[in-house]
């Protein structure tokens, strides 16, 4: 049976129609935003308001200090489930994942029964040092971290797996330590997905939202990130409807700024 131009040109159009209404509506909601940013006279006027700055000068600095840590402490965890092959590893690298699935509110009650002042740790610390987690900045981080560090070591682990081990034996055989296999071979060769990791996981760190309003509050100038002050501006705050659009502009400029840079970097470090 022979298709005839008819149908292929039916399911043509079809496929088009398809794809521009699924385009539409995620540009349709961006551009209204910008649209309103436009036509809102004091929109322009909020961005310089104190409570914005401080919130988005706090979700810049947690959110590079959770990619900072996740970095750290991500990266060999990666590492290992790629490359180990151990009892358990299995359910250690479903449990890393379940972060990714698991509704950030839940996440935030999870933080608040382990790191709280009545949580299983945050009792006794608070007891012995006097210090408590919750309602802090470093509660914003450790939120952020337990929701954002998955996708980067989801993106490592499928970096390294990616490479051919027999790359690195072959290093080692030349005298090469593991150390500096790590760092000289195995890095360099899957930098691209360490950065697509790196983006993904600042990005979810600037959005969080659940999972710090309820360990960390939504407290201005010490736990209020740039969402927590938009749902502020929703609730009746001094900055109204128009502060919350400007604090969405802000975040989608930054969001939109940053991916452009680091897709550039990638690019460079796929042809380097």
């Amino acid at each position: 049976m022979i298709d005839s131009p008819r149908a292929d040109r039916a399911a043509t159009v079809t496929i088009a129609v398809l794809a521009v209404a699924f385009a539409l509506f995620f540009v349709l909601p961006l551009a209204g935003l910008i649209v309103r940013a436009i036509e809102e006279e004091s929109t322009w006027s909020l961005l310089k308001e104190p409570q914005v700055r401080q919130a988005l000068g706090l979700s810049l600095w947690t959110s590079t200090v959770t990619v900072a840590l996740t970095v750290v402490f991500g990266t060999p965890v990666a590492y290992i489930l790629a490359r180990g092959r151990f009892p358990g590893r299995a359910f250690l690298d479903a449990l890393i994942d379940l972060p990714i699935v698991l509704p950030p509110t839940v996440a935030g009650v999870a933080l608040l029964t382990a790191f709280g002042r009545r949580g299983i740790i945050g009792e006794p610390i608070e007891a012995w040092t006097g210090y408590a987690f919750s309602f802090t900045t470093t509660a914003v981080v450790m939120a952020q971290l337990l929701v954002a560090a998955p996708f980067y070591v989801r993106a490592a682990k499928s970096g390294f797996e990616s490479m051919d081990p027999q790359v690195e034996r072959v290093a080692y055989t030349l005298g090469a330590s593991r150390v500096r296999t790590f760092f000289r071979i195995t890095v360099p060769q899957a930098w691209p997905a360490l950065l697509a990791g790196f983006v993904l996981c600042w990005a979810r760190s600037m959005g969080e939202l659940g999972a710090t309003l309820i360990f960390a509050g939504n407290l201005e100038g010490k736990t209020q990130t740039m969402p927590l002050a938009i749902i502020s501006a929703f609730e009746g705050s001094s900055l109204g409807l128009a502060g919350a659009i400007a604090l969405s502009l802000i975040l989608l400029v930054v969001a939109f700024l940053v991916l452009v840079v680091f897709r550039m970097a990638g690019r460079w470090a796929r042809w380097t």
